[in-house]
């Protein structure tokens, strides 16, 4: 492509050739990702992936798409670029791993007022930090200059990806009972969900995001909001060989109200201990200078806890062994209970 450019094009605001310098500088990242599905080169008009097929009967794909929503804005006030990716890649393979989906590989969306390749090449890293994490494979992807549809110095960022589960070993709550215990895996932050909340409390375009605070641990505000979203793949798919799941909720936006329940059948109630959530610093934060009640605050963050798993109360000791063997810190959150008439899925209970 060494003789494609058009000036009148350039004169537009789209200049094809900063195209091409972002995707050589992404190669050397992309190449992190391959995986041996992998049957196609980056540059061609449809990313190819051979399925491995063995030890699965009935192949069911698992798709997700997601993006990172109004976080991009704290990106774009600390001009870094680097993180965003993972939290991409993260919210969508966090969703298809609730279906026992082991990810296959993912595309990326880039869309941006001026393109300028160092920042292409520095999101696209991230996303393939996030590929990696999640054992999926970067295998396309789209860039848009799109001048005079957004600012030159923003851009919006969004990711599909495919995994694939044996029909026999998708997750659903169908054996779920009053009993069953729900196990907590750690957030690492505010992850990618209930920032146009968070933008709003600390009025970020005139906050000052660089200063370490006491209350963060001595981290500044910018950087503990960029925090990455925690890709909690590998560990659920380690815990899916050892031990029967019978539920599992990616908690995104809507907090626990709105996301324990998708994993919950009618007529159970997740019963949740309040002192048992390690509420993260930032979340008291939030809750103090806006003055929030708690109630909104379980129903727009994940409060510190990011996945919830839900086996049998015998394989909760294993399970959380498994958890840990994986590199996580699970703990017990809480029990499913008969629901009361009133038909909620979640109760957070006092001691």
């Amino acid at each position: 492509m060494k003789n494609s450019q058009s000036e009148a094009y350039a004169k537009a605001g789209v200049d094809i050739t900063a195209g091409y310098r972002a995707v050589e500088l992404m190669k050397q990242h992309i190449a992190r990702t391959m995986t041996s599905g992998v049957s196609s080169d980056i540059g061609g008009f449809g990313g190819l992936f051979e399925l491995d097929l063995e030890g699965i009967t009935r192949p069911v794909l698992v798709s997700g798409t997601d993006g990172v929503g109004t976080k991009l804005k704290i990106a774009f006030l600390m001009d870094k670029h680097d993180t965003v990716g993972i939290d991409c890649v993260a919210m969508c393979v966090n969703d298809i791993i609730c279906c026992g989906a082991k990810p296959l590989f993912f595309l990326d969306y880039i869309a941006c007022g001026k393109n300028v390749p160092e920042r292409i090449a520095d999101i696209v890293k991230g996303v393939c930090d996030g590929c990696v994490q999640a054992g999926a494979a970067l295998i396309g992807g789209e860039t848009a200059e799109m001048p005079g549809f957004y600012p030159v110095d923003e851009y919006d960022l969004a990711g599909y990806c495919t995994g694939i589960v044996d029909k026999a070993r998708i997750v659903d709550n169908k054996t779920m009972r009053a009993g069953d215990v729900i196990i907590a895996l750690p957030s690492s932050g505010v992850h990618s969900n209930g920032f146009s909340l968070v933008r709003k409390v600390f009025d970020v375009e005139n906050a000052d995001l660089k200063t370490p605070l006491p209350d963060l641990g001595n981290k500044s505000l910018g950087e503990t909001l960029l925090t990455p979203t925690k890709t909690y793949v590998k560990p659920v798919l380690a815990l899916l060989e050892k031990v029967k799941v019978k539920g599992i909720s990616h908690i995104t936006g809507g907090g626990f109200y709105e996301n324990i329940p998708r994993s919950i059948p009618d007529g159970l109630c997740a019963k949740i201990q309040k002192d048992a959530v390690p509420v993260l610093p930032i979340f008291k934060l939030i809750a103090a200078r806006g003055e929030i009640s708690e109630h909104d605050m379980f129903n727009t963050f994940n409060m510190g806890i990011g996945m919830t798993v839900i086996v049998a109360k015998e394989d909760a000791e294993r399970a959380c062994a498994v958890l840990a063997d994986a590199g996580e810190t699970p703990y017990v959150l809480g029990e499913i209970v008969t629901a009361a008439e009133s038909g909620e899925k979640v109760s957070l209970c006092e001691k």
